[in-house]
Formats: structure tokens, C-alpha cells, sequence
């Protein structure tokens, strides 16, 4: 375990071309999955078991995946990605 978590964080909903997540009961972004491929074959249990050990770091353990929240706000800032 990286910490206690600091926010809360939820997966509140999944369909074929992404997920969503809420940050803080406040704010919902899309994840979407041709921006983030790594997701698409994952299972909606190792989706949904999600970490926010600071507020600006999101953490899948079972997917050995970390985000920022900002790549997910604005992925256009953020031109590294996968090319799966």
C-alpha cells in the first residue's frame, strides 16, 4: 500500500468506450479508452479498484497503472501516449 488515501475516488460508470471517474463527490471525468488503451482490456474489478494516494495521483494496483489527474482533464497537454 503507497498511503492512506487522501480524497475519495470512485469509478461511477463503464461502457464500450470508457470509464468514468468522480473525484471528491465533485467532479466526474471520462477515461477514455482510445486515449488510454492500457484500460480497455481490464476487468470493470480491477477497474474499479482504484487509488488516490494524493490528490493529483490516481493508482490501479492490480493493473500496475498510475495517472495524473491532469492527463486525464487534458490529455491534448499530455503527448506521450500509448501506442497499443
Amino acid at each position: 500500500m503507497l498511503g492512506t488515501d487522501i480524497s475519495p475516488v470512485e469509478v461511477s460508470g463503464v461502457s464500450k468506450h470508457g470509464f468514468w471517474i468522480l473525484l471528491d463527490e465533485e467532479e466526474e471525468l471520462f477515461v477514455s479508452f482510445a486515449e488510454f488503451p492500457w484500460f480497455r482490456k481490464a476487468s470493470v474489478v480491477d477497474l474499479f479498484n482504484v487509488d488516490r494516494p494524493q490528490a493529483h495521483h490516481l493508482y490501479w494496483p492490480e493493473l500496475d497503472i498510475d495517472l495524473h489527474v491532469d492527463s486525464i482533464r487534458n490529455p491534448e497537454n499530455f503527448p506521450l501516449v500509448s501506442q497499443i
